[in-house]
């Protein structure tokens, strides 16, 4: 049987939220071949053992002669379909190495950038983002049908007994709580920790963050820390928090990596950050989303609203919540969802609060679902507009044929 390739040149929690497309790629017994970024070789590796792992350098200073060599050992390989999860522009030239009959997802033909119609569709529901309810790795998995069982991509969560790990930042500062916040709730969740540790975990740039957060936290506590910041590879950090009792944490790569591992984790989205589309993968994980009406925004852009989906985390009734001691509504402008999954791959469900928008992603999730010829699950019939918002004619009548077109 032929072997596939994955070209996934993107960030650290991109390349967990590929693990659904790859093993559905070798539960139908194909020997699966990983394109990534070189940083993340050695991650990759560890996350996907049975692939075989190519690496480029997509994010830094390129070297020439060692891409040749990498580029050329692909080109050798008879792929039976390379999937193209991203349209960076790497990622579209090294598309173009191969037949783009065989390609799949993003594609260079003749020098003009092409989307197949699933990536087209994808593209027209998050014109709508609040109502876009598909997480991105089940999108990715959908590139090459059937997919892998939802259970089976990450074990359920359990705690470790090795204390509580604290990701202090991802990428996007307005992402993530500052650390006059994240005390508190780190002072509320620690009586459910069964281990002393309290690890601080992020990046050299994060330093100054864990030593304000650490000058924060009472004596006895602060006592507790480790800073990690800046001080692990990817390799060595997944080794540090496969052994904890939980995760706090923003929309990271680091709460990816908690959810491949089945550490328990509590994520908080704000700004840009919307859990429907990126949140952690698998069953029983917490995630506090923050819900205003510019949410989600779009970082790139300043915000004009003085940071105001970060004010209900401050508040009492939050850090209450947050604890796992009390019940109630929380405060306004926040929900709090628990991740399950449903006939379409993984769902966010509020246990406390509500945005009001519940119904239209599950009447999205429902015509998704079907187009993908998925039974069962909890689906709503679809919006009269629907279907004319998201099929358009040249999906059809043009010649762009993938997974489904095959799978029929």
């Amino acid at each position: 049987m032929k072997p596939a390739l994955v070209i996934q040149l993107a960030r650290f929690g991109d390349l967990l939220q590929t693990k659904r497309l790859v093993l559905g790629l070798e539960a139908a017994g194909r020997v699966v071949h990983l394109l990534v970024d070189r940083s993340l070789d050695a991650l990759a590796r560890l996350v996907y053992p049975r692939a075989a792992v190519h690496a480029l350098d997509a994010h830094s200073r390129p070297d020439p002669a060692a891409a040749e060599r990498v580029l050329a050992e692909l080109a050798c390989v008879d792929f039976y379909r390379v999937h193209n999860l991203n349209h960076s522009g790497m990622s579209l030239a090294v598309s173009a190495l191969f037949d783009p009959g065989v390609v799949r997802g993003h594609k260079l033909h003749q020098g003009q950038p092409l989307r197949d119609p699933w990536a087209s569709m994808a593209l027209r529901w998050t014109r709508n983002r609040r109502h876009g309810g598909v997480n991105l790795e089940d999108y990715w998995a959908a590139f090459a049908l059937p997919m892998a069982a939802p259970e089976a991509v990450n074990p359920a969560p359990e705690g470790r007994g090795g204390g509580l790990g604290v990701v202090l930042a991802g990428r996007e500062s307005r992402r993530s709580l500052p650390p006059d916040v994240l005390a508190g709730v780190v002072q509320a969740v620690l009586p459910a920790v069964t281990g002393e540790d309290i690890l601080l975990l992020g990046t050299a740039a994060e330093r100054p963050a864990a030593k304000a957060l650490a000058s924060l936290l009472p004596p006895k506590l602060a006592a507790r820390v480790q800073d990690l910041t800046g001080r692990t590879s990817l390799t060595e950090l997944a080794g540090r928090v496969e052994g904890l009792d939980r995760v706090l944490t923003p929309d990271t790569g680091a709460m990816h990596l908690a959810a491949h591992l089945g550490v328990p984790v509590t994520a908080f989205f704000l700004s840009s950050a919307w859990c429907h589309e990126t949140g952690p993968y698998g069953p029983g994980h917490t995630v506090w989303q923050a819900v205003q009406p510019c949410s989600p925004c779009r970082e790139s852009v300043p915000c004009p609203n003085g940071w105001a989906c970060l004010e209900a985390f401050r508040r009492r009734e939050f850090l209450r919540l947050v604890s796992g001691r009390l019940a109630g509504d929380p405060p306004p402008g926040l929900v709090g969802l628990r991740t399950g999954f449903d006939a379409l791959g993984a769902l966010c469900e509020p246990f406390a609060g509500t945005d009001g928008m519940e119904d239209g992603r599950a009447r999205l999730r429902g015509f998704v679902a079907r187009h993908l010829g998925l039974a069962g699950g909890r689906t709503l019939p679809p919006e009269p507009e629907l279907a004319e918002r998201l099929e358009e004619e040249p999906d059809w009548l043009l010649d762009k044929p993938q997974p489904l077109h095959e799978l029929l």
